[in-house]
């Protein structure tokens, strides 16, 4: 648990720094995002200056053309009233006509400069104009997309900061809860220190005491003991080895499986026998309508006699299955069975070397026939091939399982060293026979296709080919079952079937290993005849599912459905409490609906009718708590208490100001809310660690009388071992029944169990001070628990 919380500080001390420095990312980012739109406000500024100045300058302009327009009238007028006196005056008219010439050209052309001038700072204007409307427009669309950013960023800066507060809070928090932990572990280090210094000491008291024994043993041993017999090869091996029940099972499921495997061989090869004798007596000739060759009359009459080859290899293997049992000590020296299987294999063999020959000869007629054509002749070469290689595979395997019986007969003919490499030649024989198998199948699916296109062939020869490439496939598949069970279950053989007497290389000859047999039937009849009937108890399945329920949990069936029975009713409790405080809420918010509308009518005037309303709402309130009272039927006590509290604010409320009232109602609200709920937080942590230490304490004392109880038969047992070590030394005459090696034996194993017992003894004393240490520790804190529950 220190460590994951110390995982989990990292962790968090890894988030906080990368959200650290992302804050530092992010004010500089807001940094910079203000210094742009400070510089941009400033060339905001700029541009209205020299807009005010462009605004100045036309306004000048304008009040320039209009002084110009009021000069060009005056003129008009002057050449009007001189153009009147001209019609008085032609003399005047004549003199002073080169002079209102001359003025008209510098009139008009100052007019014309100005009016150019005019349009000219009416278009620059304009543009200036539009520029500025352009400019304005594009400053501003980029201050609101600065500003939104500036608020964005603000708001990640504020949530950061808060995040942050809220991880230092509670890593502060975790970093006070490992602390306190860490203080807990050093106290529980010392204790283990200590009491490590007491097991040492006990430990060493016990070795002294099993050393002596240990002297007074082999003293006796050495006084009343003859001879070793485990010295001597010829003696050792009379010996019982020891008895492993888990190998016997596995080599009969292995048997058993091999059986199978036989078996449908078996079925395979007669199918294939029968089939090819009747496949003789119709191609190329048939029977029925001719007489065929003296030779495949031969064949057939060999043929015929397979079933009385091929049935032995079946009841050779079941026989080998039944001597293989439970209680035996089945090695390659004891297994007698394998020989006769051998001797089966080897008849059948001799079966395949008689009608090999002839066989190979009804291939080579049928190539001569004038039936057979050149496409049939090569496939009758390549099954002439297969035959001679199928009846050397089968020579090979008769070969090395004659081998592996040797020992059962004649054990210096095998030597133990030499059993895996017959038992890899047996695999690998096995798969030369499925891949002989293979192509055997092949070929003859190639011969019947061309067989069918013969024209003299029949239905009788097209179902005779089927059930042969039939019973070729069912012996291709039954070889590929049974050399994939050989290769893969190798080691389990050469484990199984090689090991001997302890102290041993091996048995000498069957007879001693037939001897060794009845040693161990004595054996097993003396050690059931000291076995005493041992007492009713609980079944082995219950046991096993208590003790995985005692020791994954803490807590056991009992005291989960006691905490859930708790847990319900609390529920059911508080959702009556719900409904009840959800009415008061109803009634209190009706209640503050019309007061505030009283109160903003009038304070003085309207005060009794407030306190006629305030005795009537509580008279409703008590019918409808009556209601809910009966509807849920359980009293609660404290919440009149509390009604009458609110009563009462209320009443204050309405002697005081209004918007004082509210605002200082919406505090004490505020403030006595985030106190209850906080108080309810505390309370409802405080009841679960409550019950969880109180289940952990019973959980504690049911496993610490099971570990006393345990401890009480453990020294029981361990009295009744001494008694029979005393009761066996005190007994010379064992040595007439049993071999020196059986007497060693159950010394070491006694010796063993005492070993144990001693070691349990002292894990059961260490188990029991840290159980009881642990009750007194959760007694403590769940008394301190209680106390502040009490308090608040």
């Amino acid at each position: 648990a220190a460590a994951e919380l110390q995982g989990k500080y990292q962790k968090l001390a890894q988030e906080y720094s990368k959200l650290r420095a992302q804050n530092q990312v992010l004010k500089k980012g807001v940094v910079d995002e203000q210094a742009n739109s400070a510089s941009l406000k400033e060339q905001l500024k700029m541009k209205d200056q020299s807009l005010r100045k462009l605004q100045q300058e036309m306004d000048s302009l304008t009040f320039r053309n209009q002084q110009l327009a009021k000069r060009v009238e005056l003129l008009q007028d002057e050449l009007a009233l001189s153009e009147a006196r001209g019609k008085k005056n032609k003399k005047s008219v004549e003199s002073s006509s080169q002079l209102s010439q001359e003025q008209k050209s510098v009139f008009n052309e100052d007019l014309q400069k100005k009016i150019e001038e005019n349009e000219r700072l009416h278009i620059l204007f304009f543009e200036a104009d539009e520029q500025h409307k352009r400019l304005e427009a594009e400053l501003r669309s980029r201050l609101e997309v600065l500003e939104t950013g500036a608020a964005q960023h603000q708001a990640v800066v504020d949530s950061l900061t808060k995040k942050y507060t809220e991880t230092i809070e509670k890593l502060q928090n975790d970093k006070a809860k490992l602390e306190i932990k860490s203080q807990t572990l050093e106290r529980e280090a010392k204790d283990c220190r200590l009491r490590t210094e007491e097991c040492q000491q006990q430990l060493r008291n016990l070795q002294a005491a099993l050393g002596s024994r240990l002297e007074e043993s082999l003293c006796i041993i050495n006084e009343k003991v003859p001879f070793n017999d485990t010295r001597s090869a010829r003696y050792n091996a009379l010996n019982v080895p020891l008895h492993n029940r888990r190998n016997q099972l596995k080599l009969r499921d292995l048997a058993g499986q091999a059986l199978a495997f036989v078996q449908e061989l078996v079925t395979a090869l007669l199918n294939f026998h029968t089939y090819t004798e009747q496949k003789v007596q119709i191609f190329p000739i048939d029977s029925a309508t001719d007489t065929i060759s003296p030779l495949n009359q031969k064949f057939s009459q060999y043929l015929h006699e397979n079933a009385s080859y091929v049935r032995p290899l079946e009841e050779g293997m079941l026989h080998l299955f039944e001597s293989i049992t439970e209680d035996t000590v089945t090695v390659l020296e004891t297994t007698v069975k394998l020989k006769a299987f051998s001797d089966h294999l080897a008849s059948y063999l001799g079966f395949l070397r008689k009608i090999l020959p002839y066989q190979l000869k009804s291939l080579e007629e049928e190539c001569e026939s004038s039936l057979c054509t050149a496409a049939l002749r090569a496939r009758n070469m390549e099954l002439h091939r297969d035959m001679k290689r199928l009846t050397a595979v089968f020579e090979k395997l008769h070969t090395y399982i004659s081998l592996l019986a040797l020992p059962s007969t004649r054990p210096e003919g095998l030597l133990r060293t030499n059993y895996n490499f017959v038992f890899t030649n047996i695999a690998a024989s096995l798969h030369g026979f499925h891949d002989i198998l293979k192509d055997i199948s092949k070929h003859y699916s190639q011969k019947a296709t061309l067989e069918q296109d013969v024209p003299t062939a029949t239905q009788k020869l097209i179902t005779t080919n089927d059930c042969i490439l039939s019973s070729v496939a069912a012996l291709t598949n039954g070889a590929g079952k049974m050399a994939s069970f050989f290769s893969n279950n190798l080691d389990h053989f050469t484990a199984l079937l090689s090991y001997g007497p302890k102290g041993g290389a091996e048995f000498i000859s069957p007879l001693s290993a037939e001897c060794m047999l009845q040693y161990k039937k004595k054996a097993a009849a003396y050690m059931k005849s000291l076995k005493k009937p041992c007492a009713d108890s609980v079944p082995y399945e219950e046991a096993l599912a208590n003790r995985r329920v005692l020791l994954s949990s803490t807590e056991s069936r009992e005291g989960l459905a006691q905490q859930v029975q708790q847990s319900l009713e609390k529920i059911a409790k508080l959702e009556q409490e719900k409904e009840h405080w959800m009415l008061e809420a109803q009634l209190a918010k009706i209640k503050l609906e019309k007061e505030n509308q009283k109160l903003k009518n009038s304070l003085s005037g309207h005060l009794t009718e407030a306190i006629q309303e305030r005795s009537v709402l509580p008279n409703i309130a008590e019918q409808k708590k009556e209601t809910t009272e009966k509807s849920l039927r359980e009293p609660i006590k404290s919440t009149s208490i509390q009604f009458t509290k609110h009563q009462c604010c209320l009443t204050k409320s309405l002697l005081c100001q209004a918007p004082d009232v509210e605002s200082r109602e919406d505090l004490i609200k505020t403030h006595y809310m985030a106190r209850i709920a906080e108080l309810t937080s505390h309370l409802q942590l405080a009841d679960s660690k409550s019950v969880h230490f109180h289940a952990e304490c019973r959980a504690l004392a049911k496993r610490l009388s099971l570990a006393e109880k345990s401890k009480e038969s453990l020294t029981e047992e361990l009295k009744l071992a001494s008694q029979n070590i005393t009761r066996l030394q005190a007994r010379p005459l064992v040595i007439l029944f049993f071999p020196q090696d059986e007497l060693m034996t159950t010394k070491r194993s006694y010796e063993d169990q005492l070993s144990m017992m001693s070691d349990h003894l002292c894990s059961m004393n260490e188990t029991l001070t840290k159980q009881r240490e642990e009750i007194d520790t959760l007694k403590m804190t769940s008394k301190g628990n209680s106390k502040k529950n009490k308090n608040r």
